[in-house]
């Protein structure tokens, strides 16, 4: 096995070159699934859908929408519709929402200061 390569599907940092590789992938594959028509030839159509699952698991990380995305690409009619762009662009929404909610606060510098006590009453207290 490669160095560095224990799990290719592993979660990977978004950047901007992933993701506009990711979406053209998306946008490729169906632009060529809607020029085959619905009924598409055989396999070649699930073969699209086998390799861009593939590649953009690869470039954004494995993510568990991208398995109903297959599936449903199976069914004739459902692969002209960009369902491909459609899930690349939820994965990478839900991985940035998650990374910004994931990421640590850093621990505030400098001397650390404790409220003052409120000074104490002088005389009679009226309470209402």
């Amino acid at each position: 096995m490669f160095p560095g390569m224990a799990n290719p599907f592993r979660s990977r940092p978004l950047t901007g070159k992933r993701i506009g590789a990711a979406m053209a992938v998306a946008m490729l594959i169906d632009a060529v699934q809607l020029g085959l028509g619905p009924l598409g030839w055989t396999f070649v159509d699930e073969g699209l859908d086998l390799v861009g699952m593939i590649l953009i698991s690869l470039l954004v990380g494995f993510h568990p929408l991208l398995l109903p995305t297959f599936v449903v690409e199976l069914f004739p009619v459902v692969d002209m519709l960009p369902t491909w762009t459609a899930c690349v662009g939820a994965v990478i929404l839900l991985k940035k929402r998650a990374s910004a909610n994931a990421a640590p606060t850093a621990p505030p510098t400098g001397p650390v200061v404790t409220p003052a006590q409120p000074p104490e009453p002088r005389g009679p207290v009226i309470d209402v």
